[in-house]
């Protein structure tokens, strides 16, 4: 069960120094081009701090959840392969399969989407965006795949499968790819694609689910081409760097709405419509048109010292949740949550310093205490 409650992590945490890798050559190609704009800086920060938020807190969670996999596939299995490739082309298929289902509730189930909205709130679109991830969409996508188990698809297999279906999406979060022609377009989910599915265009809107495969967008009629320029984010606009908030603003907006409702039944159904519904008593309008031309992001600028400031931290954070992916059941319980305290205290602390905020050096001073006595513990320990 450990192993395998550590290989889709495992995959994803190796990989992760040559997302930052691409990340730079995505940004030296983008200046040269004269594109400078697709990277602002604390947009991006805050794109990694989701992203390291979801990381450094599912170690917590991520061997129990995966032990339902383990226990249903354990004495529930319908079946047990006798050819050694035939569960890794089932669980291709599969996971692509119920992966494109998960992804389209999450945009059409306000529970859902109050959890996978994390991922489309930035309002530019690069390499940077493909990291930012929710914490809790662990939560919803485990149900979807219980079925592989049921099926007789091996942990092991499921979790490989499922960790590189997520480094494949990593490189379709790029403007610098042009539509590409030909039978691959019908085929692969392709950047020209996945740019319509984090776009706010009318008709953009909910189309594009895929993960590696677009057929089965062609297939249910959730397709749309790449056909005018796409305005990135989401609806109404998070207007914050506080990845904190990021995992939760949707949360506190359903049940704002549900506070409002006016009927019991729109009340409960708040958590379950589209996130396009509206209780009855409350207007609902509709979609506007939006071009990159008059589109105005959220874009409050940092001094160049605490850019500078943030981004000599930010290495040493990076470092820090690296080690807890790969080496977290090393370490005393006591120590591995302070260090994840530490780092989410950080990239909360981070956000506050990029958007200026005036009690963001109290923030800073106390995280810098929390980090200072957690060390000394470790010392006094050793």
């Amino acid at each position: 069960m450990v192993r395998f409650a550590r290989v889709d992590n495992y995959y994803i945490a190796l990989a992760v120094p040559l997302f930052f890798a691409l990340i730079g050559v995505e940004l030296a190609v983008a200046r040269l081009m004269g594109r400078e704009h697709l990277y602002r800086f604390a947009d991006a920060i805050t794109d990694l701090s989701c992203g390291i938020t979801s990381q450094v807190l599912v170690v917590f969670y991520s061997a129990l959840l995966l032990s339902v996999y383990v226990w249903i596939y354990s004495h529930w299995r319908l079946h047990s392969f006798e050819a050694k490739w035939a569960p890794w082309v089932i669980a291709f298929v599969g996971v692509d399969f119920i992966y494109y289902w998960w992804h389209r509730f999450s945009h059409e189930v306000n529970f859902l989407w109050a959890a996978h909205v994390v991922h489309h709130q930035s309002e530019d679109y690069n390499l940077a965006v493909a990291l930012r991830q929710a914490v809790l969409t662990a939560f919803t996508a485990m149900p979807f795949y219980l079925p592989l188990a049921l099926i007789g698809v091996p942990p092991v297999v499921y979790g490989t499968i499922a960790a590189f279906s997520t480094l494949y999406q990593f490189w379709i979060h790029t403007q610098l790819v042009p539509k590409l022609r030909g039978p691959i377009d019908w085929i692969f989910n392709l950047p020209s694609h996945h740019r319509v599915h984090h776009a706010i265009n009318p008709r953009y809107l909910d189309k594009n689910y895929a993960a590696t495969l677009i057929v089965w967008d062609r297939l249910f009629g959730t397709y749309e081409e790449e056909t005018e320029a796409p305005v990135y984010g989401i609806t109404k606009p998070l207007a914050s760097y506080d990845p904190l908030w990021a995992q939760l603003h949707y949360w506190f907006e359903m049940w704002h709405l549900a506070r409002t409702a006016a009927s019991w039944r729109d009340k409960v159904f708040v958590w379950f419509a589209s996130p396009a519904w509206k209780p009855r008593n409350l207007p609902n309008p509709e979609p506007r048109a939006v071009s990159p031309e008059t589109y105005a992001k959220f874009d409050p600028r940092p001094s160049l010292g605490r850019i500078v400031y943030v981004t000599l931290h930010f290495v040493v954070i990076t470092g820090a949740t690296f080690t807890v992916m790969m080496w977290n059941q090393r370490f005393p319980h006591w120590l591995l949550i302070g260090l994840v305290a530490a780092i989410v205290l950080t990239l909360w602390s981070f956000g506050a310093l990029l958007q200026n905020k005036r009690w963001a050096t109290f923030a800073e001073t106390g995280r810098l205490t929390l980090v200072a006595g957690l060390a000394g513990a470790w010392l006094l320990r050793g």
